[in-house]
């Protein structure tokens, strides 16, 4: 008998089905073997599909809504999964089939039901009773632009704290400077030492 899992945030829910791995010795409640999934967004057709869709789109999601955090250009485009912004409140889902002559799906949703969507792949990710197999998130940047970056970056931590220390103890000394007056030194030695 399989289980079912439901992950519910607003307008959004989504539907884990499958089996544990009984040889991991696994709770009969556990699902390890994820044999069929829902995605139910409010007024929308209901998105499905088998664990090898599942991760990607997951994955889709997670690099949209960080390229719109960052404030770069919203577009995540793969074989499975096209997300881009339509506008500032409207992001335009075109969901791909693997299977021959099937057209894609298109969706169109608001910030709230991405959200949503979202948030209920975050209740997945950090539910006990579900077990997936984790993909690296693809980073768009190329190996050696990554590589460059990563050179500075470590240069930049290298170079920055002994600069910052500097520029400290010079602005810190130069106040000493408005204080310090060389007249007032010579008149007061005039006074003690009278000739």
């Amino acid at each position: 008998m399989q289980n079912k899992l439901s992950f519910h945030q607003s307008s959004v829910s989504l539907e884990i089905i499958g089996l544990p791995d009984y040889s991991n010795n696994e709770n009969k409640d556990q699902i390890s073997i994820i044999s069929q999934w829902k995605l139910t967004i409010f007024d929308k057709p209901l998105i499905e599909g088998k664990i090898e869709h599942l991760v990607p789109i997951m994955n889709a999601f997670y690099i949209y809504s960080n390229l719109l955090i960052k404030n770069e250009i919203p577009l995540f485009e793969s074989k499975l999964i096209d997300i881009k912004a339509d506008n500032l409140y409207i992001h335009n889902i075109v969901l791909k089939s693997s299977k021959p002559n099937v057209k894609p799906l298109i969706i169109k949703i608001g910030n709230s039901l991405l959200s949503d969507t979202i948030n209920c792949f975050d209740q997945l990710n950090e539910s006990p009773k579900v077990r997936i197999k984790k993909l690296d998130v693809p980073n768009n940047i190329s190996k050696k632009l990554r590589f460059g970056l990563n050179k500075k970056v470590k240069l930049f931590n290298i170079i920055f704290p002994p600069f910052i220390a500097i520029c400290s103890l010079i602005l810190f000394s130069s106040s000493f400077i408005y204080f310090y007056n060389p007249f007032e030194n010579i008149n007061k030695n005039e006074l003690i030492n009278p000739e």
